[in-house]
């Protein structure tokens, strides 16, 4: 029966009603159908969503292809690699290139190299810029402001800048061919320093000043409060760390002279021939040595790392 048989009245506690249940629904959450397009906002046409989604599937194609390549490629047989046009998939699976790679260089020490080169680098400078970031947020001293400043401005030159000045310090050390060499000269980071610096100053100090009341001295409030609040970032800074040192080139490749010292990019050098002439297979395989490692470290704190990172740019 409608509400205007049953008089005024009625159509009134309908009406009251009906907006009693859309507050209702807007109040869990649920709402009507009118009020969730409305929270949507308006539809976006359909050209530009085939267009946003043009875009995407082309982002995705310019990183996955290259990786597809050279994950196929060092598992394909030698014609397959040479073949034209280019065959995608390979007509069988081989060990070979990857058995090859192996045994044409001393990949079992350019592996080690690596790993004690990383493992230590990545530490120290982690090390050195919670310190640093710590002193610069919570410590007061005289020239702060320069310092930071001169760090920061550290950031605008190129890497490359330090390459003879180091490189004559480490030879007048006698640290050529040596994992000091190596590692030493790498662990002082701007980046890293500025990005526990940006995630440390969201800290509330008065948790450090009640410690602080209570005894604590600045190693322990930085090791059991400093350090715990900051876990998101630091994890996500000690991944790009690693990351950057595990595929270092240019310094090892000047520092280092012999095969036992050689990290492994520098190693896919040893699959090149001296004729000239390269075998593909063996290199792409060589090529999987180096990246899979990051590529499953990437994967693993992937969730870790973009969290930081956005916790970083929301304080």
């Amino acid at each position: 029966m409608s509400a205007d048989l049953l008089g005024p009245g009625a159509a009134l506690a309908a009406d009251a009603t009906g907006r009693a249940t859309d507050a209702a629904g807007r109040a869990d959450g649920s709402g009507t159908s009118r009020d969730r397009r409305r929270a949507r906002g308006p539809r976006r046409p359909l050209w530009q969503t085939a267009l946003l989604l043009a875009g995407v599937l082309a982002t995705i194609a310019v990183f996955l292809v290259p990786l597809y390549w050279l994950f196929s490629s060092a598992f394909k047989p030698r014609p397959d690699i040479y073949s034209w046009p280019l065959r995608w998939i390979p007509s069988r699976l081989t060990l070979d290139n990857v058995v090859e790679a192996w045994t044409s260089a001393p990949f079992d020490r350019f592996f080690l190299n690596s790993i004690i080169t990383t493992g230590v680098g990545t530490a120290l400078e982690v090390t050195l810029a919670i310190l640093s970031a710590y002193a610069f947020v919570f410590v007061e001293f005289r020239f702060k402001k320069v310092l930071f400043g001169l760090i920061i401005a550290s950031l605008m030159l190129p890497g490359h800048v330090t390459l003879i000045v180091n490189y004559i310090t480490v030879a007048n050390l006698g640290w050529l061919n040596s994992y000091q060499g190596l590692i030493l000269p790498g662990i002082a980071s701007a980046f890293a320093m500025f990005l526990l610096y940006q995630s440390m100053r969201g800290i509330d100090r008065d948790i450090l000043q009640a410690a602080e009341i209570d005894g604590a001295g600045h190693l322990r409030r930085m090791l059991t409060i400093v350090v715990p609040l900051s876990a998101p970032m630091i994890l996500t800074c000690t991944l790009i760390v690693m990351v950057g040192k595990w595929n270092e080139y240019v310094w090892p490749l000047i520092v280092t002279s012999t095969a036992d010292m050689r990290t492994l990019p520098i190693g896919l050098l040893f699959l090149r021939t001296q004729e000239g002439y390269s075998n593909w297979g063996s290199i792409m395989a060589g090529a999987l040595f180096v990246s899979l490692p990051m590529l499953l470290l990437f994967f693993l704190g992937q969730k870790r790392i973009i969290g930081g990172l956005a916790a970083g740019a929301l304080k």
